[in-house]
């Protein structure tokens, strides 16, 4: 009975083994091929538990999510002929269960460095066709979506990976080449900036200019008006004396002469030669003159 009773349990287990060697799981993340004699038979396993042979059967499970290939920084040549170090990463997943195993063995590292090969030949044409300021702003979102496009049939058609999206994470100059770098974009800056003192200064000139030739003008016209003002109060000026005279022509030459007197002894130092019958002090001599 004893002896029974352990036959009996070595038969479940060898049941066991041959049963568990003869099912596999795919899950609903996993991408798998099914070799028959290290051939590819089938690539296209949907997700659930199926059944092979043992001995015959050989099942590869691979991770059938997005990865991430954080590739090592590289140099690339610019248009302008500078070298940028550039820090790049890529996403990508399998697409072709078969391809990808035929190329690849089904290791990832493998997959990984040869999509290494392919994203720096795509970075250094990308570069290569633009200028510093180009990769860094001006087209970078453009170069990325170029580079994503063609990365991506390549790979698929080689790999059977499918890429989905490739970035760069940063742009820095090499070290030897930064300072005569920055010595060369702060000469252009300090050209600039003299440039537009330059330009300034010959605007404030043509603005000082034009101002001047409108204060000689204004002035030209102010002075024109004065004269013409002057003009018209000495002639109402005349006018008013002509006047006064034809009314009374006595008083008119009286006034006159007081006039004349007052300038003329305006300073006591002066000396004034004239002859006795000289009309001058004609009101002065006869004060009862008529």
């Amino acid at each position: 009975m004893k002896n029974s009773s352990m036959f009996t349990l070595v038969i479940l287990t060898l049941l066991v083994m041959v049963v568990s060697n003869c099912i596999y799981v795919v899950r609903e993340i996993d991408k798998a091929v099914l070799l028959t004699f290290g051939e590819v038979t089938n690539a296209d396993i949907t997700p659930g538990l199926h059944f092979k042979i043992p001995g015959v059967h050989t099942v590869r499970l691979f991770d059938g999510r997005i990865q991430t290939l954080d590739a090592e920084t590289e140099s690339y040549l610019t248009a302008e002929k500078n070298y940028l170090e550039v820090d790049s990463y890529a996403k990508w997943r399998i697409s072709n269960t078969a391809l990808f195993y035929t190329t690849t063995s089904g290791d990832e590292n493998i997959a990984n460095n040869l999509l290494t090969q392919r994203i720096n030949t795509g970075l250094r044409n990308q570069f290569g066709e633009r200028s510093v300021h180009d990769v860094v702003s001006g087209e970078r979102d453009v170069l990325m979506t170029e580079l994503t496009t063609t990365l991506n049939s390549i790979a698929q058609t080689e790999l059977g990976i499918e890429v989905v999206d490739v970035r760069v994470k940063k742009i820095d100059l090499p070290p030897l080449v930064s300072d005569s770098v920055f010595q060369r974009m702060n000469t252009e800056r300090q050209e600039e900036a003299q440039e537009l003192r330059s330009t300034g200064f010959e605007v404030a000139e043509g603005i000082r200019a034009d101002a001047d030739r409108q204060q000689i003008v204004i002035e030209a016209e102010a002075y024109r008006d004065a004269e013409l003002i002057r003009g018209e109060g000495d002639a109402l000026s005349s006018s008013i004396y002509a006047e006064a005279f034809n009314k009374d022509p006595e008083f008119y030459e009286f006034t006159r002469s007081l006039n004349a007197y007052r300038e003329t002894f305006s300073n006591s130092g002066d000396l004034l030669l004239l002859g006795p019958d000289s009309d001058f002090f004609r009101y002065m001599k006869n004060s009862k003159a008529e």
